[in-house]
Formats: structure tokens, C-alpha cells, sequence
């Protein structure tokens, strides 16, 4: 099954995988939404759109349309 930053619960986190390039906007890659890189979901809107992460570092909303896009690679909680 594909998992993707959308199929994330909040606090979870993930790995970016893959995503196609042309469907994420430059400016995300700029702020380090890149192939490798640690995501977290930080909190979901009342509507479920958009959603807000954490990038490296980095705290970004992103809409439900590109967060479909982004493959990740959940990791595995402590608990």
C-alpha cells in the first residue's frame, strides 16, 4: 500500500520518499520537502485541509491535494 504525508496521524513521523516533481511546488522543495528528509505532522485543520508539518526544521501547511502526492515511509513510534 502507498502511504502518503496525507494517511499520517497527527505526531507521526515519516520520511519523505518520493513524490513526481512536477506536481509539488518549488517553493516546498526550497523549504526542504526533498526525498530523505524527516516529516512530522504537526496538526490538522478543522476541515482537514491543510495540513501543517514540520520539514527539517522547517513549519509548513501544505494543501490535502499535494500532501496525496508525497510517498513517505512511516517510521516506527517508541511507545
Amino acid at each position: 500500500m502507498r502511504t502518503t504525508i496525507s494517511n499520517l496521524k497527527k505526531g507521526q513521523k515519516a520520511i519523505i520518499k518520493e513524490f513526481d516533481i512536477d506536481i509539488v511546488p518549488l517553493k516546498l522543495l526550497e523549504m526542504g520537502c526533498l526525498p530523505g528528509n524527516l516529516v512530522e505532522l504537526l496538526q490538522i485543520a478543522p476541515f482537514g485541509d491543510p495540513l501543517y508539518l514540520n520539514v527539517n526544521g522547517s513549519h509548513l501547511a501544505i494543501r490535502l491535494e499535494t500532501a496525496n502526492e508525497i510517498e513517505v515511509d512511516v517510521l516506527k513510534s517508541n511507545l
